[in-house]
């Protein structure tokens, strides 16, 4: 596939979402049992105030020429997050008639930056907005040695995530971490439609692994920005880590993910023991 068919997803996205909101949570009342999961899209629509029709039109995946207000109230009826808001206005834009030029995500880390994430005393990892792993310092490869090392090339987190057996030993919340790969993955199918790379990858982990599938279809989105990360490392055993996600503003899609644990705690003599087991000669 080329690209992200937007007008199925949009539909999609819509349709999950007014599932998602009950009567009560908006003020409504519920009379006896309904046929639908959630709000009618006649409630949502009285409740973003456009007719019937119109909301109609938005669910069957015609959003060409959708105003900023229009999806802006359909996000506070659906009681979207930011995420979601953003993900219903990246469909929108993708669904304009008139196609948005590809916005390719970089591939390769510039020097400088390749020098200031190896000067950083923590494991880093570059990223582009595909989960694909660029880079690394020492550390940082040390600690995601099961990733770099897997036998699912290029380095990809999802596709390691997924189609990996090494995955479910190495996260700690497994199910978590793949949900949350899932929702990034399509939080960027709508922003970058025409990313034939990322079109690539999503086939291929939803041909592969019926798990994937099956929470692609459901149409969540996230941001991933910060967090902490239970992983089970080959060497060094159980780690309990922070990380901060922090965007290269000069390099499109390309990010920093900087792990710390809290010190004096046993996932911080983990690191350490891992940080001088990497400086060792013998360990290469």
């Amino acid at each position: 596939m080329d690209h992200v068919d937007a007008a199925k997803d949009i539909a999609e996205f819509l349709t999950s979402r007014r599932s998602k909101v009950t009567p009560e949570q908006v003020g409504l009342p519920s009379y006896g049992p309904r046929r639908v999961k959630g709000l009618r899209r006649e409630e949502i629509a009285s409740l973003a105030g456009v007719s019937v029709e119109y909301y109609k039109r938005l669910e069957r995946g015609n959003a060409a020429g959708a105003s900023e207000a229009v999806l802006e109230a359909l996000a506070r009826a659906l009681q979207l997050d930011d995420a979601e808001r953003a993900h219903l206005h990246d469909l929108a834009r993708a669904a304009n008639p008139v196609a948005p030029k590809p916005r390719r995500p970089t591939q390769r880390v510039r020097p400088v930056v390749q020098r200031i994430v190896d000067a950083m005393t923590t494991p880093a990892i570059v990223r582009n907005s595909r989960v694909d792993y660029l880079s690394s310092n020492a550390l940082g490869r040390a600690l995601y040695a099961p990733v770099f090392d897997s036998r699912e090339q290029p380095a990809n987190s999802a596709r390691f995530t997924f189609l990996d057996p090494a995955a479910q030993d190495f996260y700690a919340d497994w199910e978590r971490t793949a949900k949350d790969l899932v929702a990034h993955l399509r939080s960027e199918a709508g922003r970058n439609p025409y990313d034939k790379n990322l079109s690539d990858l999503v086939g291929e982990l939803s041909t592969r692994s019926p798990e994937f599938r099956t929470w692609w279809a459901a149409h969540n989105v996230r941001y991933h920005q910060t967090g902490t990360k239970r992983l089970h490392h080959p060497v060094v055993g159980d780690l309990e880590l922070s990380y901060e996600v922090m965007e290269l503003s000069a390099d499109s899609g390309l990010t920093v993910s900087v792990y710390s644990a809290e010190p004096g705690s046993r996932s911080q003599q983990a690191l350490d023991l891992l940080a001088s087991w990497t400086a060792t000669p013998a360990a290469t």
